[in-house]
């Protein structure tokens, strides 16, 4: 008996072609999602542990580098019995610095106890920085000093240390450690930019902390900004008595 092969066209060649590719594209796409949201937030992991150890160091090493650069009159503060304000006699409200952290450095620790994060901060917002935790704008003042300093970090990525971060509300507490020490903060306003939004990084008066990160989880088309004010820390004194400051012959 003869069998007659089914002979295959060159259209069906093709179908099946591109079937295949499309197959191998899949699983491409899947390997590639698995290493985004899964490997890489191992990388990281093991990066901040190895931190843990270096901003320990850097805590101890930078002491001796703490400056005084400046003092003004202690702020004024409201009694809460008269309308009178009182003034605060002593002690002066100092401005201590910190040294610059050298780009790519871990310096300090930031806690969110509302969504229960904590990661080791680092120097920079490049992209080998923000792969190892949340990174510290150089051209903003660092946390804990007066004016509007930012902080960067991934949503969905490399650890996504500010993967909550939508869930913080007003009040809520923002803990910074750096080498001068504890700086608290409390969040004054929640809201979103789009990604050219670049007044956010603004300088303020007072001291300011500004986290921001992509918005909505899984895409960048916006920012989401959280916008603290420094409440408790070392530099709190200056801070209060900078926004009400107004230098001799100014008018």
């Amino acid at each position: 008996m003869n069998v007659r092969r089914k002979r295959t066209g060159p259209m069906t060649r093709t179908l099946k072609a591109a079937g295949w590719t499309m197959i191998g594209l899949g699983v491409l796409i899947i390997m590639f999602l698995v290493y985004q949201l899964f490997f890489t937030n191992f990388l990281t992991a093991r990066s901040q542990d190895q931190a843990q150890e270096t901003v320990e160091e850097h805590f101890v090493a930078a002491q001796e580098e703490i400056e005084v650069v400046d003092t003004l009159p202690p702020p004024q503060i409201d009694d809460g019995e008269t309308t009178a304000t009182t003034t605060v006699e002593t002690p002066p409200a100092v401005h201590y610095s910190e040294p610059t952290p050298e780009e790519g450095l871990a310096f300090g620790v930031i806690a969110i106890p509302k969504i229960d994060a904590e990661h080791v901060l680092f120097e920079g917002v490049d992209t080998a920085t923000l792969k190892k935790g949340p990174g510290h704008m150089p051209w903003t003042p660092l946390p804990g000093q007066p004016g509007n300093a930012v902080v960067s970090g991934h949503r969905t990525t490399y650890g996504a240390p500010f993967f909550d971060l939508d869930q913080l509300e007003t009040g809520d507490e923002i803990l910074v450690e750096t080498v001068l020490g504890m700086h608290t903060y409390a969040v004054r306003d929640i809201f979103t930019v789009a990604p050219t939004a670049v007044e956010v990084t603004d300088p303020k008066r007072g001291a300011w902390l500004t986290l921001t990160t992509c918005n909505p989880k899984f895409s960048a088309r916006e920012r989401l900004i959280i916008s603290a004010e420094l409440v408790d820390g070392p530099n709190f004194a200056y801070a209060l008595a900078e926004k009400d400051f107004v230098p001799a012959g100014a008018s």
